[in-house]
């Protein structure tokens, strides 16, 4: 961590275009808020070598993971940050991502705690004007009380549409989705896909 990690990190500076973030041209940025092991992150990054990747994770013991999976490999396509998500999306100029994934986020399960979820509609607001139009929020939950709440605030909220056209487009997690450790785990339940477009 000592080494990579500085190389990686980037400093939120309000209303930087978030491609200025990497040391080559991207043709698009994504951002992935709290990617746990990296797994993720890591996959998206090499399959799309073109897109900047910034991933948000404030827990120590995921940086790590996430760092010895890279340790080896070309890392000109990522950028890390290690406080809260909240810092890189309200920096952002507007229309500035064109994906956001929140894979498996802390259900907070007790009621007292559900102002905690990262789902709240005032960060769908800020996910909204931060994702350029047609752009796609990615959410995966394996707890059911979360995906009601998840549902009932994305399906509610006027700049966000659902892609799903049948049962299995959120029962089953697409191809360019790859699984996660979390995923593998599934520790509360069946692992929800959903997938939301940014309307104009």
């Amino acid at each position: 961590m000592e080494n990579l990690l500085p190389q990686l990190a980037l400093a939120p500076a309000e209303g930087r275009d978030p491609k200025d973030y990497f040391g080559r041209a991207m043709s698009d940025v994504w951002l992935e808020v709290g990617f746990g092991g990296g797994e993720h992150l890591v996959w998206q990054a090499e399959a799309h070598p073109d897109i900047g990747m910034i991933g948000a994770e404030p827990y120590v013991s995921g940086m790590a993971k996430l760092l010895s999976h890279i340790a080896e490999k070309d890392s000109a396509n990522i950028r890390l940050y290690m406080e809260d998500a909240t810092d890189i999306i309200d920096s952002l100029p507007p229309s500035s991502l064109g994906r956001v994934f929140i894979l498996f986020p802390d259900p907070w399960p007790k009621t007292r705690h559900h102002k905690r979820r990262f789902i709240q509609t005032a960060m769908l607001d800020a996910l909204a004007r931060a994702l350029k139009p047609g752009g796609e929020l990615r959410f995966a939950t394996d707890d059911a009380g979360y995906l009601v709440w998840a549902l009932e605030r994305l399906m509610a909220h006027r700049a966000f549409v659902w892609l799903a056209q049948c049962p299995g487009d959120w029962r089953v997690r697409p191809t360019d989705w790859p699984q996660t450790r979390y995923e593998a785990k599934a520790l509360h339940g069946v692992p929800i896909f959903l997938r939301f477009q940014r309307v104009p």
